[in-house]
Parts: structure tokens; sequence; C-alpha cells
């Protein structure tokens, strides 16, 4: 019996010394494994991780060695899945994951069809997403390109079709979409374009000169002499009223033009 306490004694104080924790790793399935850094355990006996856990699956892969291979394949994924993956380990000690670029996808869409409809209705389809990434959709004004919506990408290989309703200008509109995936340049689409026969914008300031007034809807940004953007949004007008007195720029429409804050 004294034999007996002592083995649970010692079972009990390797329970209380032992706790866990988890590394979570969440991203894309690209084709590709992960590889883990794994370690001994502070105390020197065992290795840091003692499970890992794919999708809810626990993992056949052999994990006791200082490093290891996950290999995603085992599980039947398909390109673009969505992975989580749960790693493990002691609490006094942590694996490190030596690609974790290897979940996170890249802009490698390609869109067969852009256009955009004389009311503003964007559309697009596009094949070979690698992964679900946000299409972002720029509207080229004031000489430069202006983001104006996102549309969250699918991110299946196979035919994706997209559509977002924009807010057109008087005169000629240009539209492109673009993603920026990891580790990448972000990648473009040809432009479309239309025109539109709503007619030019103007503005003009309130006898308290505290308000700029459009004569109808319109996204604007407003700019100092430093380049600096003091106001943007969208509206039939903007307060000025905590503005220093001085120039600005004012951007709405089609148009770039200055007013002077008195």
């Amino acid at each position: 019996m004294k034999v007996l306490g002592v083995f649970f004694f010692f079972v009990l104080n390797v329970l209380a010394g032992f706790s866990a924790k988890v590394v979570v790793v969440e991203g894309k399935y690209q084709n590709k494994n992960l590889y883990v850094q794994n370690g001994y355990a502070s105390s020197g006996v065992g290795f840091c991780t003692y499970e890992v856990v794919v999708n809810g699956k626990v993992a056949t892969d052999e994990i006791n060695a200082s490093s290891f291979e996950i290999d995603l394949a085992q599980f039947q994924l398909k390109y673009g899945d969505k992975v989580t993956i749960e790693i493990k380990h002691r609490d006094d000690c942590s694996p490190r994951i030596l690609n974790p670029e290897a979940l996170k996808p890249k802009a490698t869409y390609e869109t067969t069809s852009l256009l955009v409809s004389p009311n503003g209705l964007l559309t697009w389809t596009t094949v070979n997403e690698s992964g679900s990434l946000p299409f972002i959709v720029e509207q080229f004004k004031w000489n430069k390109w202006v983001l104006v919506g996102e549309v969250e990408g699918l991110g299946t290989p196979m035919e994706n079709n997209y559509s977002f309703q924009a807010e057109l200008n008087s005169g000629e509109n240009r539209f492109r979409i673009k993603q920026v995936g990891y580790g990448a340049l972000p990648k473009y689409s040809k432009t479309t374009s239309c025109l539109s026969n709503v007619p030019p914008l103007t503005f003009s300031t309130s006898k308290s000169s505290d308000n700029i007034l459009f004569s109808g809807q319109t996204m604007f940004e407003v700019y100092d002499v430093y380049g600096q953007v003091v106001k943007k949004g969208f509206g039939k007008s903007i307060s000025i009223a905590n503005l220093q007195k001085g120039h600005y720029f004012l951007c709405y429409d089609n148009s770039v033009t200055e007013f002077k804050r008195k």
C-alpha cells in the first residue's frame, strides 16, 4: 500500500506539472505543407508538441522529433479550402512554424470579363483564385485611382462572378479592380469605362462660409496646402467651420478646384 501511495503521489505531481497550450494557425490550402520547429520540453524529457489537429481531425504525422512536417494532403483538402491547425504543446516551451506563408493566398486571379453599365453597375468574372481575398474597386478621378468599394472574393479556382454598384461622376468613368495577396505587389485588372449622363456638379459656399454646398450628391476630398487630407466623404455638403483660414483644394464629382476659407 505504501508503494502504491508513492506511485499515485508521483503521478499526481506529474499531471499537476503538465499543462498545455495551443498554437492556432488559420488560412487557405495552397497545396503546400507546414514545417514546424519543435524542440524539447524545458525539462529535457520529451518533445514540446504532443498533438496536431487539422480541421478537427488528429494528424498522424510523426511529431516526436526536433522538427516535423504537417502533411495536409492526408485530409483530402481542395485548393483554397479553409484550414485551421491546432498545435498542442507543453506550456514551458513553444513550437515555431517555419513557413506560415504556406497557408496565405496570393493574388493569382485572372479576369475573363470586366464591364460597367451606363448606370454604374460593375460586373466581372474571374478564374484561378487561390484563396479568399477582397477585390478592391478603384475609380479614376482627380488624376488618381480612388478606392470606392470592396467585394470579398470567393477564393476558388473555378469561374466566379461579382458585381458592385458604383456612383458615377459626370463625363467619363474608368474603373479597375485589384487584389493584394501575401508577399506580393497588388495585382490589377485591365480598366473598363463608360460615359454617364450625370450633369456636371457645381459648388458654392454658404453665407456664413461654414459650409460648402454641392448641386448634387458626390464623393469629395479636401486638401490643405501641404497635401494633407482634412475632409473626405460623400454627400451634398461639407462643414468647414473647423478649418483654419487659408487656401484649400477641393476634389468632387470629376473636378479639382480650390477655395479660400475666410
